[in-house]
């Protein structure tokens, strides 16, 4: 269907492919495998019109093509579905579907009728019970990337590239998708599949290529090979994930949380979050677990004052009573939180990676009234050591990193403020295994210095490999408590699952 012939691509003298040959078959799945930064979006990009100047050819159907922008791609025949959300917030999800290919009928104006009657049936198909013309700034971020899938599958494509489509959509939204899969593959489509959750790519994948360094290492077929034999394919060597172990805590408690409820701001008066109470101790990792909508993301943000008008609570570090009414006020107690959605609530991605990592911290970098620009180097340059941040310089504008090392960017902005308490919401989403570890090792590594962190998390094995004590929540409720020694996957299912009357 596809075939890619010696592809290179370079920024700003950097090298980020690196004579690339690939083939894509009809009515087969293929998966990109490689770690953050080996140029698996920047080839997809290529292929799908985003990036119009590279060297090297594409054949498509028989025929050379290089297409000078998305809409050329699409109209060609192929789609992608990008890792990083391309929609418009303060559209809906009709305009954002067909936004550049709008319906118009006979007297050459907008079909609103028939646009919206298609995009419910794709919402239909993909079972996303929401309204079309919802704005995309009212969704939640899972409900977003399914959006993001409706928009490839508008068009009628022969060729498919998911980049990450499953990092925030939850588990019964996945095999959805993967029902879609099935189907396209019947049709013959060529479908390019990236993920960091090589579990999936054994359920769905026919074929695999290995990225390293901006080079094809390897490509074969998923038939037979194991999930280690794959992370030392990425890597290069072995890797060995981290075992915690369980541990005991008998510090004091650090953070502790009192009939904390939140109410939603509209006609509804919905109740989000229902008088929840908690603690976290000093050292301790407290792993937070919920299907979408159960409310774990408003949780971190109520403790970080960004709900102040519609959330009440009674929140005590180290046993003295704050009043939390913005992050700023968070940040300057002693809380951080790195958000799920890095490039909305992270990143300024047009900012180098110095001013990304300094950005809280301003008033300490200074000197004589002014930042200090070997103070902001000596403390960029320490958290990219330390968080191994792949970049070639600290100059380099954050939008050029891969979305791991972004994420790295953003964790480094928030050890700066030298918290108390770290909340990470979906600290690994988009991030290779190799990395994963990494985060793994820096989370525990951080809990012995005597920090508090809370971990947000909707894959299971993460929360069970990083938590000293495990909370489940269940529409916008408590409904169980575990310690390490006692958390299973079942136990924790069961009772993340809301109950039916």
């Amino acid at each position: 269907m596809l075939t890619a012939e010696k592809i290179g691509k370079k920024f700003s003298g950097i090298t980020a492919l690196s004579d690339v040959s690939m083939e894509l078959l009809p009515g087969k799945v293929t998966a990109i495998i490689g770690e953050n930064g080996a140029g698996k979006s920047t080839l997809m990009k290529i292929l799908s019109g985003v990036y119009p100047e590279y060297e090297g050819r594409i054949i498509y159907k028989g025929e050379e093509v290089r297409f000078e922008n998305p809409r050329e791609a699409q109209a060609c025949g192929i789609a992608i579905i990008h890792q990083e959300l391309n929609l418009i917030p303060d559209l809906s999800i009709t305009e954002n579907i067909f936004l550049g290919r709008e319906l118009v009928n006979a007297w050459g104006f907008l079909d609103k009728n028939a646009m919206q009657q298609k995009t419910q049936e794709l919402l239909t198909r993909l079972k996303l019970n929401v309204n079309p013309k919802t704005l995309i700034r009212d969704l939640k971020l899972g409900q977003q990337q399914v959006v993001e899938i409706a928009k490839a599958l508008l068009t009628d494509s022969e060729v498919i590239i998911m980049d990450e489509p499953t990092s925030a959509i939850s588990d019964h939204e996945v095999e959805i998708l993967f029902g879609i899969i099935e189907n396209l593959r019947k049709e013959n489509k060529a479908i390019v599949y990236i993920s960091h959750k090589l579990d999936e790519l054994f359920k769905i994948a026919d074929n695999y290529i290995v990225l390293r360094d901006g080079c094809v290492t390897e490509i074969g077929s998923m038939e037979g090979v194991s999930r280690d034999l794959i992370i030392k394919k990425m890597v290069g060597r072995d890797i060995k994930i981290i075992e915690k172990g369980h541990r005991q805590n008998e510090s004091k408690n650090l953070l502790e949380v009192e009939n904390l409820t939140l109410v939603k701001k509209d006609v509804s008066n919905k109740i989000v979050l229902d008088n929840l109470n908690f603690n976290l101790k000093s050292g301790e990792i407290l792993g937070i677990f919920g299907l979408m909508g159960a409310g774990r993301t408003e949780l971190l943000e109520c403790i970080l004052g960004m709900h102040n008008a519609t959330c009440v609570s009674s929140i005590r570090i180290e046993n003295n009573i704050v009043k939390l009414k913005s992050p700023r006020e968070a940040i300057q107690s002693g809380i951080v939180l790195v958000p799920e959605d890095r490039k909305r609530d992270g990143l300024v991605l047009d900012l180098d990676i110095k001013t990304n990592i300094t950005l809280s911290i301003l008033k300490d970098i200074q000197q004589g009234g002014l930042l200090s620009e070997s103070k902001e180097m000596e403390l960029t340059n320490k958290y990219i050591d330390s968080l191994k941040i792949k970049t070639a310089s600290p100059h380099l504008a954050v939008k050029n990193l891969s979305g791991g090392n972004q994420q790295k960017v953003v964790l480094a902005r928030c050890l700066a403020t030298q918290p108390k308490v770290l909340m990470l919401d979906e600290p690994t989403r988009g991030i290779d295994a190799n990395a994963k570890n990494e985060i793994y090792k820096l989370i525990i590594a951080l809990s012995e210095e005597g920090l508090g962190i809370i971990v947000v998390s909707s894959e299971l094995p993460e929360i069970l490999t990083v938590s000293d004590r495990v909370l489940v929540m269940a529409e916008g409720k408590i409904t169980a408590e575990f310690n390490s020694a006692d958390a299973n996957e079942d136990a924790i299912l069961k009772a993340a699952i809301p109950q039916t009357i």
